[in-house]
């Protein structure tokens, strides 16, 4: 609100639509850089000697593939085979994996996968104790490395490492909603204000603005991205 935000009830968050515009902030995105607040997404960690094949049973993607620190994007199904949601899992380590889904349906989700749970694997829903921040764009790479040691350029796409981000302890995704190169970081919650003053501070040294929901719909639908 102090940055002039239209702020709106969503998946019961108080969320930002927009600040400057949607339409500026679409273009920063495209043209320079945008970050957005995506804390309202659901993350839940699935661990143990089980949660590799349970992932696998509940997910349609060959999560065996997945390297640690590597992500996919895949799909939630029920036992028909219809989607619940779209999701992006990351393998944390050898039994540890990283679901992040929609906010509108989280609890339905972690809801189904606690009905599906299988022996010798643990559900943990860190919605609530995590926060989410994305900087997207052209741009996004050089403003981001201005502020972590991690080797930007190493990082690729769908890839997920642990880092300090502007003095915060972070994971740093190459992920995003908007089709443009760009970053999702995973802090804690108590944390990110901290954080996104950083980014936004380094966001508009580089021409980029704060972006809301309405620019993130716009983005990702000229980028042809799904929303279930």
């Amino acid at each position: 609100r102090a940055l002039g935000a239209r702020v709106v009830e969503f998946a019961g968050w108080e969320m930002p639509v927009s600040y400057r515009g949607a339409l500026d902030e679409h273009r920063a995105v495209r043209t320079r850089c945008g970050l957005f607040d995506v804390s309202h997404m659901g993350e839940v960690e699935v661990r143990g000697a089980a949660a590799l094949a349970y992932c696998e049973r509940l997910t349609v993607n060959a999560v065996e593939r997945l390297r640690e620190g590597g992500g996919q994007y895949s799909i939630l199904c029920d036992d028909r085979g219809g989607v619940i949601d779209d999701l992006i899992l990351y393998r944390l380590g050898v039994d540890r994996f990283l679901l992040v889904v929609n906010a509108g349906s989280t609890a339905s989700d972690v809801a189904w996968m606690e009905e599906h749970r299988v022996p010798g694997m643990e559900l943990v829903d860190r919605s609530a104790e995590t926060g989410l921040l994305a900087l997207q764009g052209p741009l996004a790479a050089p403003v981001l490395q201005g502020l972590t040691a991690l080797d930007l350029g190493g990082l690729r796409s769908f890839t997920l490492r642990s880092a300090e981000v502007a003095g915060e302890a972070a994971r740093v995704a190459r992920t995003g909603y908007t089709g443009e190169d760009g970053f999702e970081v995973f802090v804690a919650s108590e944390r990110a204000p901290a954080l996104w003053d950083a980014l936004r501070d380094a966001v508009e040294r580089a021409g980029g603005e704060p972006c809301g929901l309405a620019a993130r719909d716009t983005l990702r639908l000229e980028a042809g991205l799904p929303l279930c």
